[in-house]
């Protein structure tokens, strides 16, 4: 019986040590997936409701991860895993779901503190990367309702001499009224007065459509333009198109706060005396807010091998060669007078748009960019010897995620891309402010943009001009 007894004893402590093995706990199994994948939001400071840093703080979300994660709503990330290979891909593996779902379905056990990987040092003030150089945006009002066009406002750059920049990161101060701020650094010219805003005064009707002949985008008939100094109210009006220009080297839209070009040894020359001109755009959410914006820079050492180059940003040279479609179009060859989306259509194609390489180029990031209307975008590339290639397909855009998707593609010269955007003009995207209406193209979330956001890895003293041509 005593042996009996023992053996017993036995078969139980072996079974409870397994159970113990295979017990998903937060220290050991989901704290990094959450390291990995949801921390650079979800954490003091950013734009995540809940911080995922401690078991205390996540275990009373476990059951809203679990069903995120089964849904694949969270994190964001709308690839088709069929196209493509990202750099950048968060998704989580099914392995890593089935680990989430077993913690919120076993009882969210904590586990042992000395399974837990090391914490990440996330910076603090809610920085994803420690900046070097931290440059302040004058405070700005933004009125509880109305309609604010995009502001131009220009800065010297905050660096002494040149300067490879190497990460740029923006904070916005009241995110919820944000829909962008961009900049370019531009070489100075003696007319560009600093620390004022100017602005087209798009004629607009109670709706905030554009008045009849007129564009969103600022093709006027008979332009004006606003101008208003930092700090004062009053607004002045004269004749014709701002003086400042914007080639957007960096966007701060949502879900995509960081550039950092850091891990292809790469980086932006700012050469000395250089201007930072910064495009503003604010949307009324019916509170009265005082934006406070800051813009975080890292700077290398040593000028880095590599150069990154957006479409058309920044250079001295355009990227994009200027032809009979590009020379007369508005935010690097996007705007086409034949975009028009009808009323109630659920599924818009809108005129596609057409690169064409003309020089070998190594593409590294493909940000798809539309407004609220958005529904789908592709990316295929024709290679000179006739191969197709679909390298993004994103079948459900969201606004709110507007995600640069990280690759790696040497395209030779001859090399042609097709990018498309589709739409939904109905009663069925919960996002769409009137489904009755007309859209077109402009700068406001209700009117529409098509714009693909192409970065290419460089030779650092490569020249750039003429890197590609658009049709549309």
């Amino acid at each position: 019986m005593l042996r009996l007894a023992l053996a017993s004893l036995a078969v139980a402590s072996a079974a409870t040590a397994s159970d113990q093995s295979s017990r998903v706990t937060f220290t050991k199994d989901v704290l990094p997936i959450l390291q990995k994948n949801c921390q650079s939001c979800h954490r003091p400071g950013q734009i995540a409701p809940m911080s995922l840093i401690s078991y205390q703080e996540t275990r009373p979300w476990a059951k809203a991860i679990k069903t995120a994660a089964t849904l694949k709503k969270m994190p964001p990330w709308f690839a088709d895993p069929k196209y493509g290979h990202f750099t950048n891909d968060r998704s989580l593996k099914q392995s890593e779901i089935d680990t989430l779902v077993k913690w919120a379905d076993t009882g969210v056990a904590e586990g042992d503190p000395k399974d837990a990987p090391a914490a990440i040092p996330w910076p603090k003030g809610g920085w994803t990367i420690q900046p070097e150089i931290v440059m302040d945006l004058p405070a700005h009002d933004v009125p509880a309702k109305g309609v604010l066009e995009w502001e131009l406002i220009a800065f010297p750059a905050p660096f002494k001499g040149d300067a490879w920049v190497t990460s740029i990161e923006l904070l916005p101060g009241e995110a919820s009224v944000v829909h962008h701020i961009c900049f370019s650094f531009e070489k100075h010219k003696p007319s560009t007065v600093y620390n004022r805003y100017e602005w087209v005064a798009v004629p607009r009707d109670a709706s905030g459509n554009p008045t009849a002949g007129n564009s969103g985008f600022g093709e006027l008939p008979d332009m004006h333009t606003a101008l208003r100094n930092v700090g004062s109210t009053e607004v002045t009006l004269r004749s014709g198109s701002p003086t400042l220009r914007n080639n957007n080297d960096f966007c701060y839209i949502p879900g995509n706060s960081v550039d950092d070009y850091r891990a292809w040894n790469a980086g932006k020359l700012v050469p000395a005396g250089s201007d930072m001109v910064v495009s503003l755009h604010y949307t009324t959410n019916g509170k009265a807010l005082v934006d406070r914006t800051k813009i975080g820079f890292t700077v290398a050492k040593t000028p880095p091998p590599k150069k990154f180059v957006v479409q058309q940003g920044g250079e001295d040279t355009p990227v994009i060669e200027p032809s009979a479609a590009s020379s007369k179009a508005v935010f690097s060859s996007a705007y086409n007078p034949n975009f028009a989306i009808p009323p109630n259509d659920g599924n818009y194609r809108a005129p596609p748009m057409d690169i064409t390489f003309l020089k070998d180029v190594e593409l590294v990031r493909l940000r798809p960019h539309a407004h609220v209307r958005g529904k789908s975008t592709q990316y295929t590339v024709t290679y000179p010897d006739g191969r197709d290639e679909t390298v993004l397909d994103v079948p459900r855009y969201d606004f709110n995620w507007q995600i640069a998707y990280g690759t790696s593609l040497k395209l030779p010269k001859g090399s042609r891309m097709h990018f498309e955007f589709r739409y939904d003009n109905s009663a069925n995207n919960k996002n769409n402010p009137d489904p009755s209406r007309w859209v077109y193209q402009g700068f406001q979330s209700w009117e529409e943009m098509m714009v693909p956001n192409l970065g290419f890895l460089v030779d650092r003293d490569a020249d750039v001009g003429g890197l590609m041509s658009v049709t549309n």
